[in-house]
């Protein structure tokens, strides 16, 4: 009846709620420009975009479709695919070709041509939907009557977030880690969770759109009451797309329709009290009569909580249909049905003996004595003859036999045809049913942000045309949720303008907060062109193009990449995509590789971000190379901050604030020690970082002289001082340090004290 694939399915058990189940197909065309469609089977919604290949690649990789339809994949396509988390499903040629995607469409809408759709110009594009809409069409068997639209995906209007930068904000789930889009996600429906996760990933271009979201938000934070008590109702909804689109294609069962029922009933309150809100959020509201209409169609006629059809339990109400109610009747009153009729039939007939029999011969049947015999009406039919009686039969004893030993499945059959002209009366209404469903899951949505936005330390932000970034306090909403009870999150202040302040170079330790301060500058970003208050005590957001990111480590095995290759693969993305309406996110780049050839790395990108007109993008640039400090006295945009640390103690404090001017030290030993190294490879190491800070190193591995510097002569890397007998540690020295370590000198009398020295003069005499 039907093929179910990983992108193609109705079924709830295989569907999550809270995510779109993209099919998408992906085409390529001449002079480097591509095409792909993607359609959500289970509700129906079908784009395609037309582009440059890579940028397509990065849009359909940003949607994350479930299966994807390629001609001639390569290994390493499929393999790309699958890492991603795609499966890759072959398709012949002749099912991307132009003529027959175009027939496909146009069949399929009943329409002779789509300019109606807007897309009619989009050759490749046509080609990728016309081959996804047959590959749903042969898997469903031609039952996809609820795809009636297709739409041109406009990338234009959204921010791009390439894979990395997705990653890197937290905004996809990893194995073991919170992510962004999780931890702030109130929505109460499942369709607007999936329109929810999809503006996160879609943040906005346009100003105007930014704000039209944001003053929405605000209404709802400024009304308590009303965000209440849509959280309340919107958590009635239930799945309105999905159970429509289930009920259009056939597939529905009774306690579906009831499901749907129940939520449609809700939605005239929610619209009413979105309506009579400010027209900022009004607007986003709209209730057709229909749709009350199909709430009362379905409660009338299905009970409460249906088991399904063909159970024992009824489906239909009694009196929604009268031939029904007396089938019913009969399956659950035979035995007085039958006893009426051997009253009514010892009346007519004057013997007061006659019973009405049964077996499995001759089924009912009407017995007399041979007493009474010659009393037999002239219509009985005689069957059967005993020593003492006789046994009749009548055509209706018959005919209600009939009805009461068929009932059951009569009953069945009749709630069967009954149900099937309910679901094609609903489907009726099923476009009306789509678009309200579109509407609630906004309203639901923009009720999300605003609970996340009326949280304490959230504020609305101020979203312009200006190159300005200017965030106070800001915090990172994932990692400050994850900090234990009653540890605080310290908030930092970034101000980025490309007229003046566009590159700022953070210097700082190991494990002082560099990272978290990119990470959140990115997040406030997003979360203002989403249209979502910020975690911040202000923040002006000049419209971003593009979030760029650059953190963190990895490799890339399967491809034979390492991990300085796939730093030099985003950091050449970042450089030829970014614009000077970007931000720009690099966290140590360069150390991937020898520390000349990073720093020689990092100061050429630096000084291209500046320097180059068309990439002079907003750049927030974490580095251990304190040698870019003086990038800011060379270039004029260029401005130096630390992540501020305390010394006490012999131990390294960190406070995590951001502030102006550059580090000279990273704590990396300290950090070493934090993490447990032992306590002889951390005093060598501080050795030899005491002789590399008095002689530093030039390229040719070779150290610089720690005179004056006059003659410029150079020391071999082998005059590294080497440790000496009394520094190296022989067994004699860690036994004698253990025991020394596990003394508690304040409560050591002398004399205890002198007994403890001659217990140490005979361990280490023994050994």
């Amino acid at each position: 009846t039907e093929i179910i694939t990983p992108g193609v399915s109705f079924r709830d058990e295989l569907l999550d709620p809270h995510r779109p189940n993209y099919v998408a197909a992906l085409c390529t065309g001449a002079k480097g420009i591509a095409g792909a469609a993607f359609l959500e089977a289970s509700t129906g919604d079908f784009f395609l975009v037309e582009g440059d290949q890579s940028a397509i690649e990065r849009t359909l990789a940003a949607l994350g479709p479930t299966e994807i339809l390629l001609v001639n994949a390569s290994p390493e396509q499929e393999a790309r695919w699958h890492r991603r988390g795609t499966v890759v499903t072959g398709v012949e040629d002749w099912c991307v070709g132009y003529d027959f995607a175009y027939e496909t469409l146009t069949s399929h809408f009943r329409t002779n041509s789509l300019k109606g759709f807007g897309v009619d110009g989009l050759r490749v594009g046509i080609m990728a939907a016309g081959a996804v809409l047959h590959y749903v069409t042969e898997t469903q068997k031609g039952r996809v009557p609820h795809i009636r639209s297709l739409q041109r995906f406009r990338s234009e209007r959204f921010m791009l977030l390439d894979e990395q930068t997705r990653r890197n904000l937290d905004l996809d789930e990893a194995a073991g880690t919170a992510s962004l889009i999780r931890i702030l996600d109130r929505t109460r429906s499942p369709m607007g969770s999936r329109l929810y996760r999809r503006w996160m990933l879609q943040p906005l271009l346009d100003v105007s759109d930014v704000n039209e979201r944001l003053d929405a938000v605000d209404v709802l934070v400024n009304d308590a009451v009303l965000r209440r008590k849509l959280q309340e109702q919107l958590g009635t909804v239930g799945d309105i797309e999905r159970l429509t689109a289930k009920n259009e294609t056939g597939r529905s069962q009774p306690r579906d329709l009831v499901a749907l029922a129940n939520g449609l009933a809700v939605l005239p309150t929610i619209m009413q009290q979105v309506m009579d809100a400010p027209d900022a959020l009004s607007r986003y509201a709209a209730l057709s009569e229909e749709v009350a209409a199909v709430a009362s169609l379905i409660h009338e006629a299905l009970v409460d909580e249906p088991s399904g059809l063909h159970s024992a339990d009824p489906t239909f109400r009694a009196g929604y249909s009268a031939e029904l109610d007396e089938v019913r009747g009969l399956a659950q009153n035979g035995k007085a049905v039958i006893a009426a009729i051997q009253q009514r039939e010892s009346t007519r007939t004057g013997i007061p003996s006659l019973k009405v029999g049964f077996n499995k011969v001759f089924g009912y049947y009407l017995e007399v004595t041979n007493t009474h015999k010659d009393k037999v009406p002239a219509d009985y039919i005689r069957k059967q003859t005993l020593v003492n009686a006789e046994r009749y039969v009548t055509p209706e004893l018959k005919e209600t036999e009939e009805r009461i030993l068929n009932a059951q499945e009569r009953i069945g059959e009749l709630e069967a045809e009954l149900f099937q002209d309910l679901r094609s009366d609903v489907a009726k209404h099923s476009a009306v049913l789509m678009k309200t469903a579109g509407d609630v899951a906004v309203i639901d949505a923009l009720s999300s942000f605003a609970v996340v936005s009326a949280e304490p330390g959230f504020v609305k932000p101020d979203v312009d045309e200006s190159r300005v970034l200017a965030i106070t306090n800001g915090r990172h909403p994932v990692v400050e949720a994850s900090l234990p009870a009653g540890e605080p999150f310290i908030p930092n202040s970034v101000s980025l303008d490309t007229e003046s302040d566009q590159i700022l170079v953070i210097t700082g330790p190991n494990m002082a907060g560099k990272s978290v301060i990119l990470r959140q500058t990115g997040i406030i970003v997003l979360l203002a062109q989403v249209g979502c208050f910020v975690p911040a005590e202000s923040a002006r957001i000049g419209i971003v193009d593009r979030i760029f990111t650059r953190v963190g480590a990895s490799d890339n095995l399967a491809e034979g990449e390492s991990t300085f290759l796939v730093e030099m693969n985003e950091t050449a993305n970042i450089l030829n995509n970014a614009t000077n309406r970007s931000l720009i996110l690099l966290d140590e780049v360069g150390r991937g590789t020898s520390t000349f050839d990073g720093l020689s790395i990092a100061w050429s990108i630096v000084e291209y971000l500046h320097e180059h007109p068309g990439v002079a993008a907003k750049t927030l640039f974490a580095t251990h190379y304190h040698e870019l400090n003086e990038l800011a006295n060379r270039l004029d945009r260029v401005r130096n901050y630390r992540v501020l640390v305390q010394e006490h103690g012999g131990r390294v404090i960190f406070l995590r604030k951001l502030v102006a001017g550059g580090a000279d030290h990273s704590y990396g030993i300290e950090v070493a020690r934090m993490a447990g190294l032992p306590t002889e490879v951390l005093d060598r190491a501080r050795e030899v970082l005491d002789f590399l800070e008095q002689t530093p190193l030039v390229a040719g591995n070779q150290l610089t002289s720690s005179g004056d510097g006059a003659s410029g002569t150079v020391e071999p890397i082998e005059k590294v001082p080497g440790r000496r007998q009394s520094q190296s540690y022989s067994d004699n020295d860690v036994v004698a340090r253990r025991f020394i370590e596990s003394l508690d000198l304040n409560r050591l009398t002398p004399i205890e004290a002198l007994v403890k020295l001659n217990e140490l003069k005979d361990l280490i005499e023994r050994k």
